[in-house]
């Protein structure tokens, strides 16, 4: 069996105990049914990975004595900011797993106009901290040891406004191929809308705020698979595939 490998929200010093979070240690103790003496690997999200073992088992509560702590790797050398048009159910967990595998450094949750889903107050909470949960379980899966934050939902129009990448993309129908010429950019922003797709008025702001288009051929792909298609894209020209 493969070492486990979980994502502890702690700081991960040599010869240290790290208490697992509930949901790891139900796995642990009661799934894998693993006991003292057993080893793991643990990382931060911050960038740092360490190998454990476990000293402690009990149905409440699991400790780990961690080993040595090392820089995780993973990373990729291209930073993408992905703007997510939010999703309904299982769909947008997806996008969001699938673009943690694929490197993505940081997640927007987009409100746009063809989206039928708005989240407020509590409800918004909740989704906030499932979707971070989702990037973190991807990172557990993947082996990165940096976890992207996911961040609150936006608007379309402010997180154009906030955007100063170097590459900018928006998934849109075109022939322009500019995207691919020069140097590999360190940072880039890329644009999903939904499933109705972006109107012409957000393809526009979008323009206007320097995105350039990027087209995935003649089919039209689902919102939660044109990320994955996108980022693979992205990661082959500038990243690390």
């Amino acid at each position: 069996m493969a070492t486990p490998r979980i994502h502890v929200a702690a700081s991960l010093v040599a010869g240290g105990d790290v208490v697992l979070p509930e949901g790891p240690a139900r796995h642990v103790a009661l799934v894998l049914r693993l006991r003292e003496g057993a080893a793991l690997s643990l990382f931060d999200g911050e960038g740092h990975e360490a190998t454990a073992t476990l000293v402690e088992v009990g149905r409440k509560r699991v400790v780990a004595r961690i080993g040595s702590v090392e820089a995780g790797r993973g990373e990729s050398p291209l930073a993408v900011h992905l703007g997510q048009a939010i999703s309904k159910g299982d769909r947008m967990d997806y996008a969001i797993q699938k673009a943690v595998e694929l490197g993505v450094a940081a997640i927007t949750p987009l409100y746009v106009e063809h989206g039928d889903v708005r989240l407020k107050g509590e409800r918004e909470a909740k989704k906030l901290a499932h979707w971070q949960g989702v990037a973190a379980s991807a990172c557990e899966q993947c082996g990165r040891a940096t976890v992207p934050p996911v961040h609150p939902p936006r608007t379309l129009a402010a997180w154009l406004g906030e955007r100063d990448e170097t590459l900018r993309l928006v998934l849109h129908p075109a022939t322009d191929q500019r995207w691919q010429e020069g140097e590999a950019p360190a940072t880039a922003a890329l644009l999903i809308g939904p499933e109705g797709g972006l109107s012409d008025t957000e393809v526009t702001a979008a323009r206007t705020a320097d995105f350039l288009p990027l087209t995935l051929g003649p089919r039209i792909l689902r919102t939660e698979t044109a990320p994955v298609v996108a980022l693979t894209l992205l990661q082959y020209h500038f990243g690390d595939l």
